[in-house]
């Protein structure tokens, strides 16, 4: 259960970038879902790579390289995904934000009404 509402979560957060930054769009709900498990994929096999690789970056910025991380997951997944468009870096980076900071208000939410 807690899996399916982690997707859904992460589903919501993709569409609510949609709305918040220009430059950053996902055709509809359906494509918001897919794109969820394609990022939670790239998450589980490639981000590990790049934050290894990006490690002494990371340490030098106090972890905000990390946004421009979760940005270039965002593009990867733009490129398999036909309804997922992302217009330009800037777009990637604050979609990024974005879906960090509604990811983690809709999680502290669901476990705060213990759903999952």
């Amino acid at each position: 259960m807690n899996l399916l509402i982690a997707w859904l979560i992460n589903a919501v957060t993709l569409i609510a970038a949609t709305y918040v930054v220009p430059g950053f769009h996902v055709a509809n709900f359906t494509t918001a879902l897919l794109a969820a498990i394609v990022i939670g994929l790239i998450n589980i096999f490639i981000k590990p790579i790049l934050v290894f690789i990006t490690l002494p970056i990371n340490l030098l910025t106090l972890g905000l390289f990390t946004f421009v991380i979760n940005a270039v997951v965002l593009w990867l997944a733009s490129q398999v995904i036909t309804g997922l468009m992302i217009d330009s870096a800037l777009a990637a980076i604050l979609a990024a934000i974005v879906i960090s900071i509604v990811s983690t208000v809709l999680s502290s939410l669901a476990k705060d009404l213990k759903i999952g």
